[in-house]
């Protein structure tokens, strides 16, 4: 469905996108996951012909979007993270506009009309200026325009940014709505947002794609690294020669607390099953230091984001 090769975007010395390559299939919902600056708006923009590429390719059902740009844009609905509305104008009115400007022939506006407003739930305010609608109802109509002329493509850029919870929820709602009739892609810097809502997950980080796969499979690649956590009545100095048996440990912290105990942190190349925790346990025991607290943990999703994309740390456009 969508093909990106080599896409290069830099603006004077800094490079916003670095030859970045992947494959959208068709009928599934796809996440650009990254912190601000990461690129995921550039990408975007390229995506969907409103931005040139410095190098690169993107083929959108087979046409070139800079080479075919008229047939390859009709394949794509759009919503920038600005929705570009007219706030004084009612939805029905700036709906009409833009289907006009969409090339639906005139017969078919009245009744494409209908079905957006129904499909994206802003028929009830279609007749009110938008200047008077809340954040939310602008958003829906921001989608509606997207989804109006039927495109296979639905490309949203931070749909849920400044909404509020509720907002959020049915924006989430909708969203999962249309990807039964279309290929969505969505970019958001929220973990929970994609991980509920995508069944596929690009990670981008200082321009260049870190990670794509579904989430389950992500959270899979990354279970072998785990964590352990325990508070042991020992002194810093003796934690080090207590674990020198145990295996599996790649990094050790120790902080000692008011108390005189010592809360120790151990990261570890497998997982934290019962053999390594029984092994912490009888390690301590046979130094006679007792444990008085001991929590195992697996890498989350957000373990992994932060891990991909260096703690989030970015610089540059997005």
């Amino acid at each position: 469905m969508i093909e990106v090769n080599h896409l290069t975007k830099r603006y004077g010395g800094h490079t916003a996108v670095d030859d970045l390559s992947f494959t959208v299939e068709t009928g599934q919902i796809y996440g650009f996951l990254g912190p601000n600056g990461a690129g995921k708006s550039t990408t975007m923009n390229i995506m969907t012909g409103c931005l040139a590429a410095t190098s690169g390719q993107v083929k959108i059902d087979g046409f070139d979007i800079f080479e075919d740009a008229a047939q390859a844009k009709r394949r794509i609905g759009y919503l920038p993270e600005q929705p570009p509305l007219y706030l004084d104008r009612t939805p029905r009115e700036y709906l009409r506009f833009v289907a006009r400007a969409k090339g639906i022939p005139e017969k078919e506006i009245p009744a494409q009309l209908e079905q957006v407003m129904i499909q994206t739930g802003t028929l009830d305010v279609a007749n009110r200026l938008m200047k008077n609608l809340s954040k939310g109802y602008r958003q829906r109509v921001g989608i509606a325009q997207a989804v109006l002329g039927n495109p296979e493509i639905i490309i949203l850029d931070e749909p849920t940014v400044g909404l509020d919870p509720r907002q959020i929820l049915e924006i989430r709602e909708l969203i999962r709505s249309l990807g039964k009739n279309h290929t969505v892609i969505l970019s958001s810097h929220i973990l929970s947002e994609v991980q509920q809502v995508c069944t596929t997950i690009l990670i981008l980080s200082k321009g260049k794609l870190v990670a794509c796969d579904t989430p389950e499979n992500l959270e899979r690649l990354f279970a072998g690294k785990s964590t352990v956590e325990l508070t042991a009545e020992a002194g810093e100095e003796e934690i080090p020669g207590i674990l020198a048996g145990v295996g599996h440990i790649v990094n050790r912290t120790v902080k000692k607390q008011d108390d005189g105990a010592c809360a120790v942190t151990l990261e570890l190349d497998a997982p934290a099953g019962n053999d390594i925790c029984r092994d912490i346990f009888f390690a301590f025991s046979k130094a006679n230091k007792a444990i008085v607290r001991m929590t195992a943990g697996k890498a989350s999703l957000e373990d992994i984001f932060l891990e991909l994309t260096n703690s989030g740390k970015e610089e540059g456009a997005q």
